[in-house]
């Protein structure tokens, strides 16, 4: 997956790659930017009474993967792996894990505007575990929240709120963040951490898109001065209708909007992705979950 690099070193395209793969007559996608390599299906060794889609361990060079079934997770097909089964080899949140499916299908370069994001009656709210939907010419292609799959089956990998509760006493702050981040279950949990903090004032947006419609309508309004509405800025990388990276360009390129602290709290910042970041003007990058170093970074930035 070495061809990643050129993507993902340009800066302000909004768009992204996505790996297609099968399981049984469902398509899938997941960023390419999580994608370590992608290699034929293995045997696994088993490991007792571990998580039921836990496929086991397998070492296809120097490293110990774990297997997760993704099939088995997503109830959705009993198909046997064949010789056209795959483990995408993931990276993110600082673990590599490799994720069985039966078939990759490609590699797509698309816009973050055509990735829309699932309807809730459907994809179940806060439980739900897609983050976007890309329409092809015959079908749907469902990008997975990989993150909340692996914080199912290992909660150890998610954000841990002790982290926050050992900081000791917080000085309650009413300063206004604002959070671009699609996921539901991050979003209530990084909520409750900034709580924690002592940060009592944020406001929720699930794309780039509604976060910089939400910063411009408070650029317009100039019946309150910019910091009394908006302090500082949260936001996550891959998001429906615009990413992150675009978000911040749109951010820091503004004349009146470019003063805010701009955080991109991401589970893929990597060596690469922290140089697109920096490119762009970010104040601050922080690998999911370490929300100890996010809670800091706002006291900083901020207080």
């Amino acid at each position: 997956m070495d061809n990643r690099k050129g993507i993902l070193l340009e800066t302000g395209t909004n768009e992204l790659e996505i790996v297609e793969f099968r399981i049984g007559e469902n398509f899938f996608g997941i960023n390419v930017a999580k994608v370590k390599e992608i290699i034929p299906f293995m045997k696994t060794i088993r490991i007792p009474n571990s998580h039921p889609c836990i496929k086991g361990i397998f070492k296809p060079r120097d490293l110990v993967i774990t297997a997760v079934d993704l099939p088995k997770y997503l109830n959705l097909s009993d198909e046997d792996a064949d010789a056209s089964a795959r483990y995408i080899i993931s990276h993110f949140n600082k673990t590599t894990v490799g994720f069985l499916v039966h078939e990759v299908v490609g590699i797509h370069r698309i816009s973050w505007e055509n990735v829309e994001k699932p309807d809730e009656t459907i994809f179940s709210g806060q439980e739900g575990i897609a983050t976007g939907i890309v329409k092809m010419p015959e079908k749907l292609i469902v990008v997975l929240d990989f993150e909340k799959i692996l914080v199912d089956i290992s909660p150890n990998t998610g954000i841990q709120l002790s982290e926050v509760s050992k900081m000791g006493p917080r000085v309650r702050s009413e300063k206004p963040i604002l959070i671009a981040e699609d996921s539901k279950m991050l979003t209530n949990i990084l909520l409750e951490a900034l709580t924690t903090a002592g940060y009592t004032s944020a406001t929720v947006t699930p794309n780039g898109k509604e976060a910089w419609e939400t910063l411009e309508a408070y650029r317009e309004n100039e019946k309150l001065p910019l910091e009394k509405k908006v302090a500082l800025v949260i936001t996550d990388i891959e998001m429906p209708q615009m990413d992150g990276h675009s978000l911040t360009k749109k951010i820091k390129t503004d004349k009146v909007l470019s003063k805010l602290p701009v955080i991109i709290f991401s589970s893929l910042i990597d060596e690469q992705m922290y140089e697109k970041g920096v490119a762009l003007g970010a104040d601050d990058q922080i690998t999911k979950p370490e929300i100890g170093r996010l809670v800091s970074s706002i006291d900083r930035l901020i207080l």
